[in-house]
Formats: structure tokens, C-alpha cells, sequence
């Protein structure tokens, strides 16, 4: 039997996942030694396991470098990468939005040419080019991206959005949500085929656990 390669999402959103999948009965006890090991094994049950890059996670599935892969909606999204979401894990709960100082939610519904500052420039033009049918300039950054409006950057960001407090402090305010985030299971799309009574298995027994 081949193995089951995961590709998870490095820090708590993959140490959250691998306690569902331990309740599961997809343990790994290799992950839980201190250890510089690259890929961790379940011999028994012949899993892989190896911590990636977020916006790795979907470039491994898709290539099939990986069968299967947990990493946040937002990602997915941005990536654009051809895989099949399976499941919605609900951990890792925010949303995507727009956000910025209270006096720029006037210039947002006027179609004026608003610059936009966000690390997700797929989701943002998405989002004012096609739903909005707004013209906007994006200016992709990789910091904090709360910054932009403050220095005159821009005039409003997309970002993600868990409690609101780092807007809060720095002036800012939700003015649109674009969607709910949360971890998802993705799959590829060969393996879903080839493995397809292990990988339903698989995905059946986590649904029962996430009830």
C-alpha cells in the first residue's frame, strides 16, 4: 500500500489539525518529538505528514507532491490552484475584509479610483473588479498592511480580520466583509480518484469527529 502524503499549514492551525486527526485515528507520534525531521511517518497506517508554507500548501496538492492538504480558506483563494476543497474544519475562524478609516466608507461607494493595500491581491481584485464592478488600484504588500491607510498609502485595505483589536488600536474599522475564513481540507485531484476509498474513509471518520 502507497502512502497518504498531508501537507498542513505550519504552526497552531497544523497542531490543531493533528489533534482532530489523532481523535480521528490518523495519529502521528513522529510530530510530537522535538526533532529537524522534514517528514513525519505513521508507519502502521502509512501516513506522511510534512508542515509547509501556508501558500505552499495548495502548490503541493495540486502538483501531487502531496494527496491532501489543511490550510485556510483565504489561501485557497488567493492561490487559485486547481484541487477539490473536501471539508470545512471550522478552526482558524476569521473573515476577509475591507477595512480602513471611518471617513473613507464614502469613497468606497462612490466608484472613484480607490487604492487598495492587502498581501491577497487575487481576493481584493476579485472582489471590486467582479462583485463590485469598482475600479481600484492594488498595491500588494507582505507586512502590515494596517500601515497603508495610516501613512497615505492607501486609502483602505483587505486583510484578514479575527477580533478587530489591531484595527481598533491603529484607527481603523471593518467597512465590508468579503467571506468567512477557516481551515479546509483540500484534495488532489488525481489521488481522489486513485485513492478514493481511503481518502472518503479518511474524510468520513474526521466529519464524525467534527459532528
Amino acid at each position: 500500500m502507497r502512502y497518504l502524503t498531508f501537507a498542513l499549514a505550519k504552526g497552531r492551525l497544523a497542531e490543531q489539525t493533528m489533534e482532530l486527526f489523532e481523535s480521528a485515528g490518523y495519529p502521528c507520534e513522529q510530530m510530537k518529538e522535538k526533532s529537524r525531521k522534514l517528514i513525519f511517518v505513521n508507519e502502521d497506517l502509512k501516513l506522511k505528514f510534512f508542515l509547509a508554507k501556508a501558500s505552499d500548501v495548495p502548490t503541493y496538492v495540486e502538483y501531487g507532491a502531496a494527496d491532501i492538504g489543511v490550510v485556510g480558506k483565504d489561501t485557497i483563494l488567493e492561490e487559485r490552484r486547481n484541487l477539490y476543497e473536501v471539508l470545512n474544519l471550522g478552526f482558524g475562524s476569521c473573515r476577509m475584509a475591507v477595512a480602513g478609516p471611518i471617513d473613507s466608507k464614502e469613497k468606497l461607494n462612490k466608484s472613484c479610483n480607490l487604492r487598495v493595500a492587502t498581501k491577497y491581491p487575487n481576493i481584493a481584485s476579485d472582489y471590486f473588479y467582479h462583485k463590485k464592478k469598482q475600479t481600484v488600484e492594488i498595491i500588494k504588500l507582505n507586512g502590515s498592511v494596517e500601515l497603508a491607510p495610516i501613512v497615505g498609502l492607501s486609502e483602505v485595505i483587505v486583510d484578514i480580520v479575527e477580533t478587530g483589536s489591531t484595527l481598533k488600536e491603529n484607527g481603523l474599522v471593518v467597512l465590508e466583509e468579503i467571506c468567512p475564513i477557516s481551515a479546509r481540507m483540500v484534495v488532489n485531484r488525481v489521488s481522489m480518484k486513485m485513492q478514493y476509498e481511503r481518502i472518503t474513509k479518511l474524510i468520513e471518520a474526521v466529519k464524525e469527529k467534527l459532528g
